[in-house]
């Protein structure tokens, strides 16, 4: 066998995108609010980039030599000493100057209180013995985010425990006394019974359907529970509505995740002048940015060292850069905001049930930009209109035709559904073979019956025995 070295030469064709590409490509992604966070980290870390702010006219004092005083004379000869300096250049702030880092810890919300430490926090303050003690915090370490033990009370219990099982139990009492009432439970019965024992209003026979006829009541079997306690079902039907107003989940009262703020991009308003919606931009709160004239003007000066020359290139090249991708991501979203308008003009009027089948390859054709470009976007970005604060990208799905060649979205076929649901007659709800006849009734014919049980379960919509009231 033979082993040569040889070389080849091939001619190929390869994308590379540049920085700035790739920069206006994240910009263009950001939402309203991240992108005033990237903002802000740019100015506080390009020296050449500012804000584009109205400055007021200058008063006309003159000096004592009769000449209106130039207080930025000397500032190009400053400037250039202190870049000149040999040493690496390091932004300069005066002591009366904000401390943006410092402001923004201390305006910074402090951590939230997870239900762990909430509970150990308030077992610290039970009076019981040693043993007891350590058992609780061993039963408080397998409590889940949703307040309920998440282990057989057995399984926390071993030889080399400094506890022994009647102080689980004891423990376990106790635990159960703090709050958010409902903790500590095993299951959903037991997180009721302890609500409803820590209530000064009396739940006689609330507990005792949970205890004797839980099974029913989860099959909301209420004619059968009356018949066996011997009542009437108006009665249970009250004992159920009481019931309501308990915690399943009484552990995400404490640390659960906050929901995070929405701000609107783009806001979409009736113009009575022109009788047309008018598509605008949420964009007042974006500063205007700029490049440092100054600093401009010093990197092109002959006296200007290479090093300074160079420092200062790049920033600007960045700055110009970041400048760019925003007008930019402001061109394209508007433009991508009134093609989504034009071809979803019917929702805007009517309401949700018109969506029509918007494909992304449409709106990029009109707008003349990638598909990619489109997606990116409305990722993430909300449009302010009289339906309220809707994702953009509610607007583009697929749908079917009905019977008259009619276009619908399927988040206008959900929509539909559930008019049919909130309209029925809930002691005699409808099955999804009903609700299936309702659509095709209004002309949506080619719809499968799993379809629809489909769309029931995605929209939180239980099935027609437990949408049932007595």
């Amino acid at each position: 066998m033979k082993l040569e070295m040889t070389g080849h030469m091939r001619m190929e064709q390869r994308m590379k995108l540049a920085p700035h590409m790739i920069q206006s490509m994240e910009i263009l992604q950001l939402p309203i609010l991240a992108l005033q966070e990237r903002i802000e980290q740019e100015l506080n870390s390009n020296p050449v980039l500012e804000i584009d702010e109205p400055t007021a006219p200058a008063e006309n004092i003159p000096s004592e030599e009769g000449s209106e005083p130039d207080r930025f004379d000397s500032l190009d000869e400053n400037y250039r000493e202190f870049f000149n300096e040999d040493e690496t250049y390091r932004p300069r702030k005066s002591s009366d100057q904000q401390d943006l880092k410092l402001e923004a810890i201390k305006n910074t919300e402090a951590p939230q209180q997870s239900l762990h430490e909430y509970l150990l926090e308030q077992w610290q303050l039970i009076e019981a013995p040693d043993s007891v003690k350590k058992a609780g915090e061993k039963i408080i370490d397998y409590i889940d985010s949703r307040g309920y033990l998440s282990v057989q009370l057995e399984q926390l219990h071993n030889k080399d425990s400094d506890f022994d099982f009647d102080n689980l139990k004891t423990a376990m009492k106790l635990v159960q006394t703090l709050e958010p009432s409902g903790v500590g439970a095993r299951d959903l019965a037991e997180c009721l019974l302890i609500q409803m024992r820590q209530n000064s209003d009396g739940f006689e026979l609330e507990q005792k359907i949970i205890k004797d006829y839980m099974a029913e009541l989860l099959e909301n079997k209420l004619p059968d529970i009356a018949k066996k306690l011997g009542i009437s079902v108006e009665n249970v039907r009250r004992a159920v509505e009481r019931m309501s107003r308990f915690d399943t989940s009484p552990g995400l009262q404490i640390g659960s995740d906050r929901n995070h703020p929405i701000a609107a991009d783009v806001i979409v308003e009736w113009d009575d002048s022109k009788n047309d919606y008018f598509v605008r931009l949420a964009d007042s709160s974006l500063p205007s940015l700029r490049v440092n004239s100054d600093y401009e003007n010093m990197a092109k000066a002959k006296d200007t060292n290479e090093r300074t020359r160079k420092f200062l290139s790049e920033n600007i090249r960045s700055a110009q850069w970041i400048i760019e991708a925003i007008e930019q991501r402001k061109n394209t979203l508007l433009r991508v905001s009134r093609s989504i308008v034009k071809n979803q003009r019917e929702f805007f009027d009517k309401g949700s049930q018109y969506l029509k089948p918007l494909p992304m390859a449409t709106v990029a054709d009109e707008v003349g930009v990638h598909l990619a470009t489109v997606s990116r976007a409305v990722a993430g970005k909300y449009v302010q209109c009289e339906g309220g604060a809707l994702p953009l990208r509610k607007f583009f799905s697929g749908g079917t035709d009905d019977e008259n060649g009619q276009s619908h979205s399927w988040e206008a076929i959900r929509a539909k559904l559930q008019q049919i649901i909130d309209q029925e007659d809930k002691s005699k709800p409808l099955s999804d073979d009903k609700i299936l006849q309702k659509l095709q009734e209004i002309g949506i014919k080619n719809l499968a019956r799993r379809t629809v049980a489909k769309y029931r379960g995605l929209m939180n919509i239980p099935t027609a025995r437990f949408r049932k009231k007595y």
